[in-house]
């Protein structure tokens, strides 16, 4: 029976389960990450080489697309990006229906997307199980600004102007592969009948807060900024708000900006 059971156990029937335990639900970025780790045993005792964390999110990256003829052509693919990791830095064994906890934290790189329309942050736990299906666990996350991008946000949206599409593209020159975009568009206020839509990319660093804008009044809209202005350095509209800067400032100082460039 007992070599039946490591057999099904191989074969992830009645083999060990993890479950991730996260102590709170929103997450802001550069915080540290306190997570639990719990091991369920299964039916029969099974040696866990290692433990992974992973922190993940994806982004659009444009490649070259062909279909057969001389055209060049592009088209947007989704990749992921893995934001932190972790390892467990010993082997164990898990006995039949014995439970193991183990702690970990995990650092939230400064520029871990917001979840905000498309964009998802996820955290991945697998167990690694030699010669054996590996079980694993997956939880979505929750993101939110900072209180420095929050003050920007929130004066925006008190101008009238409301988020319509967040996007991660890549972008070379910075510390991930992407860069988080943000499509607003001015149903009241001051910009409202002055704009189209207004596009903006945020980057964060341990200086401050970087912020590249750009503003359209055509009909036919934004054929994307990133493509068309940040990889080649045309973006004329760029701010900087100092990390000491507090949050309501920072807000008050981006429409001054924009009111007075726009």
């Amino acid at each position: 029976m007992s070599l039946f059971r490591k057999s099904l156990a191989s074969l992830g029937i009645g083999a060990a389960k993890v479950d991730t335990v996260l102590p709170r639900d929103v997450l802001i970025p550069g915080e540290t990450l306190p997570v639990s780790i719990l091991v369920h045993g299964g039916e029969t005792a099974q040696a866990v080489s290692n433990i992974h964390l992973f922190l993940c999110c994806r982004y659009e990256e444009e490649v070259a697309s062909s279909r057969g003829d001389s055209q060049h052509r592009t088209e947007k693919v989704s990749q992921t990006c893995t934001l932190a990791t972790w390892s467990l830095p010993e082997a164990f064994t898990v006995e039949a229906g014995e439970e193991r906890l183990f702690d970990a934290e995990l650092a939230l790189p400064l520029n871990t997307p917001i979840t905000i329309g498309d964009a998802k942050v996820w955290l991945e736990t697998h167990l690694d199980i030699p010669l054996a299906f590996d079980p694993k666990d997956k939880d979505i996350l929750t993101v939110r600004p900072d209180p420095l991008m929050d003050g920007v946000f929130t004066a925006l949206e008190q101008a009238g102007l409301r988020i319509r599409q967040v996007e991660c593209e890549a972008a070379d020159g910075f510390e991930l592969p992407f860069v988080q975009e943000f499509e607003f568009v001015p149903v009241s206020g001051p910009f409202h009948g002055r704009w189209r839509e207004l596009e903006v990319v945020a980057y964060r660093d341990s200086d401050g807060l970087q912020l590249w804008f750009e503003v359209d009044r055509r009909l036919n809209g934004l054929s994307g900024m990133l493509s068309g202005f940040l990889g080649r350095g045309e973006l004329k509209r760029q701010y900087h708000v100092p990390a000491t800067t507090c949050p309501q400032q920072a807000g008050g100082l981006i429409l001054d900006y924009l009111d007075q460039t726009t």
